[in-house]
């Protein structure tokens, strides 16, 4: 939550109701709508950090706003980040952990730990389509989001097939 917060900070101060907002009308329903108690904590951290600068305004009849705009040290981080290539592919797959080690422990069978794991996935594809269907078509970042975790999944379930195929 920190650097996408920042890279909304980049294009002009704003308080945290709006940084809120530009998340979920940018990433719309694809994307976990983020909780305003954790966006404002996690301003609080980066105020802390010396990454954003907040200022308390005050407003008649209302309640008073805080501000936040980004520091030097805040552009830094946003332009490192956009920078730094994105993680590389997981290795360390939980699922793939519970089937190498399923015959070790005799706990559980590989065919069967692949089934249950196809059908969530086969689930999770369904929810996705219906998420695409209802989207704002108009919202290609949203509808980009969803594309890209169909496509993992889809990826996922391939492999699945490759594990089956080598078990058998």
């Amino acid at each position: 939550m920190r650097l996408p917060l920042l890279a909304l900070l980049a294009a002009g101060p704003a308080h945290g109701y709006e940084l809120k907002q530009g998340l979920e009308k940018l990433f719309g329903a694809a994307y976990p709508q983020p909780n305003i108690g954790q966006i404002y904590v996690t301003l609080g951290r980066l105020e802390k950090a010396g990454l954003i600068a907040g200022e308390d305004i005050v407003q008649p009849d209302r309640p008073n706003k805080r501000i936040y705009e980004l520091t030097e040290a805040g552009r830094e981080s946003v332009d490192a980040w956009f920078e730094e290539p994105s993680p590389t592919p997981r290795v360390r797959d939980d699922f793939f952990m519970k089937l190498a080690l399923a015959p070790r422990t005799g706990r559980a069978d590989q065919v069967t730990l692949i089934n249950k794991q196809r059908r969530h996935y086969l689930n999770l594809m369904r929810a996705l389509s219906k998420l695409a269907a209802g989207e704002d078509q108009d919202n290609r970042i949203a509808q980009l989001l969803i594309e890209g975790a169909s496509l993992h999944l889809q990826a996922d379930l391939d492999w699945l097939e490759r594990c089956q195929e080598e078990l058998e």
